[in-house]
């Protein structure tokens, strides 16, 4: 199955180059095309795109004003035509290499929808913030209260998608509250759902971490928006 990768991007000069080739070295990966969705960046990231990646496995699209990660993610998805479709941050925080073991499920045909999870399996994490782990616990025993799911890390970053399954739901969260958005859509369709546990290599504010406590009040209206009243 042909898989096409979204990079939503904001401010990543200093490891896009670190990323897009990490990707295209994982053999395993049967790429179709890799997605880098350049939401306004100021850092110089936009001037590296556009001296580069002019391969036709990219794909590039620039945003003229900051929107957010689900701003990118719904432009990235409207350009995917991989029979999977699977996100990618660009920050070094998620591996690459372990790609192929979250999309084996569906190339298995078991599922139709994976999630990554930084809470189950035996890889090396990062010890970072302790109440960032707490709101995520939060969030996603909230989310899965309203959508009745099991899940264990709902905002993790891999989440790996059939290409009929984006077909049906609309991203219309423009930041960070797309991961709850997408999440109750999804619960709300007739599919399988997987989660495979993954490594994380966490940043710190340092070192570019851009999430904050405002981001974790809209995932909160989001789960309530999209699980109960949508």
């Amino acid at each position: 199955m042909q898989v096409s990768i979204v990079i939503p991007i904001y401010n990543e000069k200093s490891t896009l180059h670190e990323i897009v080739a990490r990707v295209r070295a994982v053999e395993a990966l049967n790429l179709k095309e890799i997605i880098l969705v350049d939401d306004c960046s100021t850092d110089g990231t936009r001037e590296l795109l556009e001296s580069g990646f002019d391969e036709p496995l990219f794909k590039k699209i620039y945003h003229d004003v900051n929107q957010g990660k689900g701003a990118a993610l719904r432009s990235g998805f409207a350009e995917a035509t991989g029979a999977v479709v699977a996100i990618q941050d660009a920050d070094l925080e998620y591996d690459p290499e372990e790609l192929p073991g979250l999309i084996r499920p569906i190339v298995k045909g078991q599922a139709d929808v994976v999630y990554g999870s930084r809470f189950q399996g035996g890889g090396p994490k990062r010890v970072v913030f302790f109440w960032h782990m707490i709101g995520n616990r939060f969030l996603t025993l909230l989310s899965n209260m309203v959508t009745n799911l099991n899940l264990t890390d709902m905002e993790c970053c891999y989440k790996i998608f059939c290409r009929e399954v984006i077909d049906q739901f609309q991203i219309e969260e423009s930041r960070f509250g797309v991961e709850p958005e997408m999440t109750a859509k999804i619960s709300k369709l007739d599919v399988r759902i997987f989660e495979v546990g993954i490594s994380y290599y966490g940043r710190t504010y340092d070192e570019g971490k851009k999430i904050g406590w405002r981001d974790g009040v809209r995932a909160i209206y989001a789960i309530l928006k999209y699980g109960l009243f949508r």
